[in-house]
């Protein structure tokens, strides 16, 4: 995380002064784990299943945010660190990408899927 504070000039001495803030998130979600295809066990699937629920979590924001049905309701950004720290890129006022990474190997066929599913609905969010 990088962030950026810039002070405006204050129009009278002893006015309150305001603030131009700049955050700059890089996050590498590092995909959904697997555990049976990944073989994974011990710490390395313990740590999968924080991804996974860390993955959840996100899901559950992008869809309240970007569902039209949806507007409105509560947004769980509570459910999880990483939903916490990126409520600001997600809901407020800000620009917000995202990189999908996908193969193109048959075997990958369905995460390829799902991650371009995922990313649609992040892309459906409309902040304002």
């Amino acid at each position: 995380i990088l962030e950026q504070r810039r002070r405006l000039h204050a129009g009278e001495q002893g006015a309150a002064e305001d603030y131009v803030t700049a955050k700059f998130h890089l996050v590498d979600l590092a995909g959904s784990e697997r555990a049976k295809r990944t073989g994974a066990v011990g710490n390395r699937f313990k740590e999968s299943v924080a991804i996974n629920s860390g993955l959840l979590a996100l899901g559950n924001v992008i869809s309240a945010l970007g569902d039209p049905s949806k507007r409105g309701s509560h947004v769980p950004y509570r459910e999880s660190k990483l939903t916490r720290l990126l409520q600001d890129s997600l809901g407020g006022n800000s620009r917000t990408v995202m990189v999908a990474c996908v193969s193109s190997a048959d075997g990958d066929f369905e995460e390829t899927l799902n991650t371009l599913k995922y990313a649609h609905r992040a892309r459906n969010i409309k902040n304002k």
